[in-house]
């Protein structure tokens, strides 16, 4: 028997049987029904029904054969490794790149190519996301921090789930907001018509808060830092375009038009800022906007007159 340990993330807000299915998504769903009624999953310390809605910060343990689990395999992916010690590791995401492995994709992830380059990874989430704290987007490129040990790992979820870790990111949005610093506290859950989308929604919901800060207008466009004070799902993407800013590139929420013919959200995680969970030390990282959103971004400065502002991409200090 092998046991699992997970703990749910400030996006969750799911039924436990639906939650397992896809964080352990190389074992059906049915099994997993099966694992719960027999006593072998509990949710901190306590057997619960299938139906029982998850919530953040709650650990689960599950007990599953040792036969079941997918072996995902190491590979040699390009990765940009920030920095790394014994604890923890900061990887600069790129754009196109899962985080980790589902069904009907199980190479070619962020995990598959952190399994070949790292010594270790938290065992924490299991065989699918060992190591992941929290994650980002397929499309959407920048910072992500990763455990190397299971002390590391539940030190950075309690952070995450006390809202201590600081995620700011870079998007371009379609249109020009008029306020030049706002926040969006809309609450987002699945999208009633499509599960695959999420949407601010007021029921079976879970509170969301956004704050954003112009950096510069465009004819067309603004850009913006945008800083996360929860992290739901989509939250970035869903809460600008519910107030009819969709950021530039979005092929979900903003019906993928765009002058720029690219079906990729401009949408970069550039600064993260941390506790370290061994030494306790104050962490910051920071990392450039990829070359296709630096592209645009000088397009439209050359097609404007704007001097172009390198430092913008660097994330400077924020003003929220």
């Amino acid at each position: 028997m092998k046991k699992i340990e997970l703990y749910v993330g400030e996006e969750d807000n799911e039924r436990l049987d639906h939650y397992l299915a896809e964080e352990l998504n190389e074992i059906s769903r049915t099994y997993i029904q099966k694992l719960i009624k027999d006593g072998n999953v509990t949710v901190d310390g306590k057997y619960k029904k299938p139906s029982y809605l998850v919530k953040e910060g709650e650990s689960i343990l599950a007990v599953v054969p040792e036969a079941e689990p997918l072996r995902i395999k190491a590979q040699n992916l390009p990765i940009d490794i920030v920095y790394q010690d014994e604890s923890l590791a900061v990887i600069n995401k790129p754009q196109g790149m899962v985080v980790h492995p589902a069904p009907g994709n199980y190479e070619g992830t962020l995990v598959n190519g952190l399994l070949y380059h790292l010594d270790n990874l938290s065992s924490i989430n299991g065989v699918i996301r060992p190591g992941i704290v929290h994650r980002l987007d397929k499309d959407t490129s920048g910072l992500i921090v990763v455990a190397k040990t299971d002390i590391a790992h539940r030190a950075l979820s309690n952070e995450l789930k006390d809202h201590k870790i600081v995620r700011e990111y870079i998007a371009l949005l379609h249109g020009r907001l008029k306020e030049e610093k706002g926040t969006i506290d809309a609450p987002i859950g699945r999208d009633t018509s499509n599960r695959k989308k999420m949407a601010v929604i007021y029921k079976n919901s879970k509170p969301a808060i956004t704050h954003y800060q112009v950096l510069k207008y465009y004819d067309k466009y603004t850009l913006v830092r945008v800083r996360l004070e929860t992290g739901r799902t989509h939250q970035i993407r869903v809460h600008l375009s519910k107030i009819g800013h969709p950021v530039v590139g979005d092929p979900v929420y903003s019906n993928g038009k765009n002058e720029f013919g690219i079906a990729v959200q401009l949408l970069h995680a550039g600064r993260i800022e941390f506790t370290h969970p061994v030494t306790g030390m104050k962490l910051e990282f920071k990392a450039p906007c990829p070359d296709l959103f630096k592209e645009i971004l000088s397009k439209l400065d050359r097609r404007e007159g704007y001097h172009e502002d390198q430092s913008i991409y660097n994330g400077p200090k924020s003003d929220f």
